[in-house]
């Protein structure tokens, strides 16, 4: 696993939102740094010792490989992704990409990924909200960088409640059976990096990897921009 120190995400922070926050918005950014869960990514309370696994993912099935995240969401990125997902403010994206491509690269690169998949939304939703924001926090450096990536390779099957005031069992319930995959060819074999732009309880990437792995993917790694902790 690739190591990142402290001052690595610190000086990423820095260059990354100097132009875009202010520094009070600066300052209340926490990216995560070791020690994590060396599964869901998760970081912990105590900054003594090392990355390892956490209680959950050693209770609960993971069909996910591993799980890694910029920050946590709260204050001023969870505002951010919040004016960029439900304000549609075009604007906010350009530092939101810039911090999840810098995470890509810390924590895989373009040797290790043969594809980067957006969690998909459904078609009332997408028509609702006129766009994907998974999809958009990939594509352009994707692009740029020539990594291969597929917004249509998962698809959310089956219209299901906002999981935002669900439980967690609750989340798990509905989210179930929520995704297919489109054409197994396209997945069998090969390394997926699913990209979405919060972690909060697992149960959406953890159901769209358990679809992606049925399909024969060699592996599923997550992406997000920030982790509910």
């Amino acid at each position: 696993m690739q190591l990142v120190s402290e001052q690595q995400l610190l000086d990423s922070l820095s260059r990354i939102t100097a132009s875009h926050f202010c520094e009070l918005c600066r300052s209340d950014l926490v990216p995560i740094c070791s020690p994590f869960c060396l599964e869901c990514g998760i970081p912990f309370v105590s900054k003594e010792g090392d990355n390892h696994t956490c209680w959950e993912c050693l209770t609960e099935k993971r069909y996910f490989r591993k799980a890694r995240a910029f920050g946590v969401y709260d204050g001023s990125l969870m505002e951010a992704i919040h004016v960029f997902k439900y304000g549609k403010k075009a604007v906010v994206s350009t530092p939101l990409v810039a911090l999840l491509r810098d995470t890509f690269y810390h924590f895989w690169g373009r040797d290790n990924v043969d594809l980067l998949i957006p969690v998909p939304l459904h078609i009332k939703r997408l028509r609702e909200r006129g766009f994907n924001q998974a999809h958009l926090l990939i594509t352009k450096w994707a692009r740029q960088d020539q990594i291969p990536f597929d917004g249509l390779a998962l698809s959310r099957s089956r219209w299901t409640q906002p999981q935002t005031a669900l439980s967690r069992k609750e989340r798990k319930r509905n989210i179930r059976n929520a995704f297919s995959v489109e054409d197994s060819e396209q997945i069998r074999g090969k390394k997926i990096l699913l990209v979405d732009d919060v972690y909060t309880t697992g149960s959406t990437v953890n159901e769209c990897a358990k679809v992606l792995m049925k399909a024969e993917a060699e592996w599923v790694d997550v992406l997000t921009l920030a982790r509910a902790v």
